[in-house]
């Protein structure tokens, strides 16, 4: 036996005809079977996009100086990378294939980056602002399934902005720990109640390289009003979502396309009440054992 004979098959030279197949061509015989459809996948859609634009190398070395800029500016506080799949829309896409839910469910939509573990479990119908700024909601409503039971022991973490749109952990020295924050547990009946603040719209860090992009594209930054909430339960598909401010000048231009028209939420105005406004937004929960296999 010669040496030729123990070496692998020959893939020719790169060229711009073949670039997909010789670049995949690389990839050892053991790779993992879901990293070797992703790698492959990658590498044909990012040549394709090149053929298709016709990059230039110019193009290609400011592309590479924004990744940098975006990787330079993420610390334990910022994630720019993050920001920049919100703004692409990817994240929502995501969130959008690994939530597929039947018709009735309340629909996900993105995570965000102010969550917090940890917050102060309350008891229904307590105060999460602390701060005293806002104009006062009441949010009520109930947790159920898909036939329209009440979900027992259902687990609500809400978390919003403050009246100016900020989150507690972007202003710890001027906000109190915990402002607007906190977890609820359901009863036998489903319902949870709490009073916050009806939400403000807000930008999205627009500092760093991501909010350049938007600048050149002519996109504004804003997010409309909302409030966040995950709710878990035994038994269901945990649900990330938020409720959004009818009326809201940014619904149809969300800087990271987080609205769904489900979620838009009635904020109604109250008469000699003990809050300025109530917002009523029912959730109805998946079942694990729901027929899309999740």
């Amino acid at each position: 036996m010669t040496d030729t004979d123990t070496q692998p098959p020959a893939i020719g030279y790169f060229t711009e005809e073949n670039s997909v197949a010789t670049v995949n061509a690389r990839m050892g015989a053991d790779v993992e079977p879901r990293l070797a459809i992703v790698m492959a996948s990658l590498v044909k859609h990012l040549h394709q996009f090149a053929r298709d634009i016709e990059l230039t190398s110019a193009e290609w070395e400011y592309a590479v100086g924004f990744l940098t800029r975006t990787g330079q500016i993420c610390s334990g506080e910022r994630q720019e990378f993050i920001l920049l799949s919100d703004t692409l829309g990817l994240s929502m896409l995501v969130d959008a294939i690994n939530n597929r839910r039947p018709e009735g469910a309340t629909e996900n939509t993105v995570f965000g980056p102010f969550h917090v573990e940890g917050a102060p479990v309350r008891d229904m119908g307590d105060r999460i602002c602390l701060d005293g700024k806002g104009e006062s909601c009441l949010f009520v409503g109930r947790v159920l399934d898909l036939e329209g039971r009440p979900v027992a022991g259902a687990r609500i973490d809400v978390w919003s902005d403050n009246a100016e749109g900020y989150y507690d952990v972007q202003q710890p020295e001027t906000q109190p720990k915990w402002n607007n924050r906190g977890v609820f547990i359901t009863g036998p009946d489903g319902a949870y109640s709490f009073v916050g603040i009806k939400p403000v719209s807000y930008p999205i860090p627009d500092d760093g390289p991501v909010g350049q992009m938007l600048a050149h594209l002519g996109r504004h930054p804003y997010r409309p009003a909302h409030m966040h909430y995950m709710i878990r339960a035994d038994g269901f598909q945990k649900l990330v979502t938020h409720t959004f401010v009818g009326g809201d000048p940014y619904l149809t231009s969300d800087a990271v396309f987080g609205v769904k028209k489900t979620l838009v939420a009635p904020f109604a105005r109250v008469e000699d009440g003990e809050t300025l406004w109530r917002s009523d937004f029912d959730f109805l929960l998946v079942p694990l054992t729901n027929s899309d296999g999740s």
